[in-house]
């Protein structure tokens, strides 16, 4: 009979694990530069209608924008 577990091996690297991470820091980038492209096509008005600057594209689509 077998058992199958779900822990991981070597002190928690696994290739799934390590493969995640990529992954999400694909998907992370991917979604950064669809906002900065989204916001980058906006006219400065409509920009400042959202009371936003161009200056800020850059801290919006990193998620460090306060």
């Amino acid at each position: 009979m077998a058992t199958v577990t779900n822990r991981t091996v070597d002190a928690g690297f696994s290739v799934a694990s390590i493969l995640s991470v990529f992954v999400g820091r694909i998907a992370a980038w991917n979604d950064a530069r669809v906002t900065r492209k989204a916001l980058e096509a906006l006219s400065d008005r409509e920009l400042d209608d959202l009371g936003l600057h161009r200056g800020d594209i850059d801290a919006i689509a990193t998620g460090i924008y306060r």
